[in-house]
């Protein structure tokens, strides 16, 4: 889509009221601003509409499951309504288990706890460290980033092709890339896994808050992502999908809950029925109010229609897009080129920068939050950036000064709460830094580029 055709829809691809949207902030050089929050693949703001519903539902608090009261019962039929809406937000399929849990990196190790025995995994090396590093007790294969979708596919069927002693096996993709915003080809991708035996579990974490997810109509087995990037508070999250591996695996947490009936044996021993349902891998008091707020979030996303939020979403893409192409400095990474759909999630570097010194110089003096570093994503980084896969770097900006080089970029990231001035204000500061430089001294601290205020 054009800029001037999304343009035109403007009036019915406004952004959505979240949080913190008319928070000011202080600025280095003085005065105050308007914070612009371009950080959303780290953590989207909550919605306006999840904030009511859990202040709504906050005074009728009570515990789930266990309790004969009147909240108590208010409250399971809540949590279980809730498993029901995200069910549909996700298109599951008659037998799928929707479990919550504390993220995408929670639910992705609870199905790596859930793997039979002697399980293959297939896994890029550019996921997120969430998703590349669950599969400690399976034997894993990593593939080589593919330079295109096609290739992508193709390199996964040759690695499921030579497998060998041929057993139970999981693939497991990106939906979105949390570095370069690239949609990856899941539907395609989940057919190689079926075509040779194996599953595919989808981490949704980037995909789910800019498209709609579908597990029947992408055909994938599982599907994860976390509540805090979907506009809903932090310390919830989703695994969905088939039953039978989580049905048969042990309980991920052993406990009160999980547990159907548990009785002492003549031996001193004690004897435990699990339950067979998602409640198996729910032990203990569970996060009603991150539940809850999941479900409201999806069920305000489904209202405000994903056309329109993904065309809106187009416009300030290529609103980015085209304001870093008129920077001959700024180089925007990519695994698929120029032309391959997005989200909006774009990482680049700047020539003469060290990304820490932007980025903060980006914060301090113009308001803006975005994020530097290797985005717990390093393999990708070091793919993308031409640097030797043993480099070292860490999740956040490693030790280098400003002006110096580093194995770092920038990432700005941005969804249905993004108003135009925050991305314009980006794209114009942007361009200032680059030309004019930075107005202010920096030095690093602990690991992070800050103002000097020493002098």
């Amino acid at each position: 889509m054009s800029v001037s055709t999304a343009a035109a829809d403007q009036s019915v691809c406004a952004s959505l009221p979240v949080l913190g949207r008319d928070v000011t902030v202080p600025l280095v050089t003085g005065g105050e601003v308007t914070y612009a929050a371009l950080d959303y693949a780290a953590s989207a703001p909550a919605l306006q509409r999840v904030w009511d519903d859990v202040a709504a539902y906050a005074p009728y608090y009570g515990s789930v499951h266990r309790g004969a009261g009147y909240l108590s019962q208010l409250s399971t039929d809540l949590f279980e309504n809730a498993r029901r809406t995200v069910a549909e937000f996700l298109g599951c399929r008659d037998g799928d288990q929707v479990v919550f849990t504390r993220s995408t990196t929670d639910s992705l190790n609870l199905l790596a706890a859930a793997l039979p025995a002697d399980c293959q995994v297939f896994v890029f090396e550019t996921e997120h460290h969430a998703s590349l590093l669950p599969w400690r007790n399976a034997r894993v294969t990593y593939l080589d980033a593919p330079s295109s979708p096609s290739q992508a596919v193709e390199t996964l069927e040759r690695a499921l092709a030579d497998r060998e002693p041929y057993g139970p096996a999981l693939v497991c993709v990106t939906g979105a890339s949390n570095v370069t915003g690239e949609l990856w080809p899941v539907r395609e991708l989940a057919a190689a896994a079926h075509a040779h035996g194996a599953r595919i579990v989808l981490d949704a974490a980037q995909l789910a808050p800019h498209h709609p997810v579908s597990v029947a109509d992408l055909d994938v087995d599982w599907v994860a992502f976390s509540g805090h990037k979907l506009y809903a508070p932090f310390g919830s999250g989703v695994l969905a999908g088939r039953s039978d591996w989580l049905r048969e695996a042990d309980p991920y947490l052993a406990g009160g809950g999980a547990s159907r009936k548990v009785a002492r044996r003549t031996d001193g021993g004690v004897d435990v029925e699990w339950h067979e349902s998602a409640a198996r891998h729910e032990a203990g008091s569970p996060n009603v109010i991150g539940a809850y707020s999941i479900a409201s979030a999806c069920a305000a996303l489904t209202e405000a229609g994903f056309d329109n939020l993904v065309a809106r979403e187009q416009y300030l893409i290529e609103k980015v897009r085209t304001g870093l192409a008129e920077v001959p400095e700024v180089r925007v990474l990519s695994l698929f080129g120029d032309d391959a759909p997005r989200v909006g999630v774009i990482s680049f570097v700047v020539e003469g920068w060290n990304s820490s010194h932007f980025a903060a110089a980006l914060s301090a003096e113009y308001g803006i939050g975005v994020r530097d570093g290797l985005f717990c994503a390093h393999p990708l980084l070091r793919t993308l950036l031409g640097s030797d896969p043993q480099t070292q770097g860490e999740c956040g900006a490693p030790e280098a000064a400003p002006g110096e080089k580093s194995l770092n970029a920038i990432r700005v990231s941005f969804g249905a709460g993004t108003p135009d001035e925050h991305v314009e204000r980006f794209v114009s500061a942007v361009k200032e830094l680059v030309q004019d430089g930075a107005r202010w001294n920096y030095r690093t601290e602990d690991g992070r580029c800050v103002p000097d205020t020493s002098a």
